[in-house]
């Protein structure tokens, strides 16, 4: 089955999003941009050589070639475009492993796809297993097994005892072993005495 309503307007807010975040990205890919970098004050409150001490802090000013966003921007939007592609046609599992993969890529600001893709693993699992994918559904069919099962196990006691004696008078009648291959089986040399 492909994704339902719900699923399908989250995977294309998502992918909506991965396509706003890359358009954030656009800017840094026309002329070269300016990065700070922080780090921790030494022990002897001094900044190591590149660094430079500003409000007590550790900070590096350096100019960044295009190229540095390149990678970033083409995953981000291939990883949103793919997302859009999968919620359009209807995949879950393509939803769910690029939302998957451009959460591990994307780190902290990847949390929402690792959420994304999470969300939709549960929900093939409980239709897989229930035939639901809503949470109340699913919990109401598992309770409702439970019940079955629990039912046939107290019904079922009885003729599970009767079964274990003829099961009994069949383990006594214990079949040949089949004769060895003489295709697949090796010559065997005779034991010496």
């Amino acid at each position: 089955m492909g994704i339902d309503d719900n699923e399908r307007r989250m995977s294309l807010l998502a992918g909506g999003l991965a396509i706003v975040l890359a358009a954030i990205f656009t800017p840094h890919l026309m002329h070269n941009t300016w990065i700070t970098d922080t780090a921790k004050l030494s022990k002897t409150r001094a900044c190591v050589a590149p660094y430079q001490l500003v409000n007590h802090v550790c900070q590096y000013r350096h100019l960044v070639h295009p190229t540095y966003y390149l990678p970033q921007f083409v995953l981000i939007l291939v990883g949103g475009l793919a997302i859009l592609f999968f919620a359009r046609i209807r995949k879950r599992v393509g939803v769910a492993f690029t939302s998957f993969l451009l959460g591990l890529a994307m780190g902290t600001a990847g949390l929402i796809y690792l959420f994304l893709g999470g969300w939709l693993l549960i929900r093939a699992l409980r239709l897989q297993k229930y035939g639901d994918a809503s949470f109340s559904g699913s919990s109401r069919l598992a309770r409702e097994s439970a019940r079955t099962k629990r039912t046939e196990r107290s019904s079922g006691r009885s003729s599970t005892r009767s079964r274990s004696g003829k099961s009994d008078v069949a383990s006594k009648q214990v079949k040949a072993p089949p004769s060895p291959s003489k295709r697949y089986t090796p010559k065997q040399r005779p034991r010496k005495r």
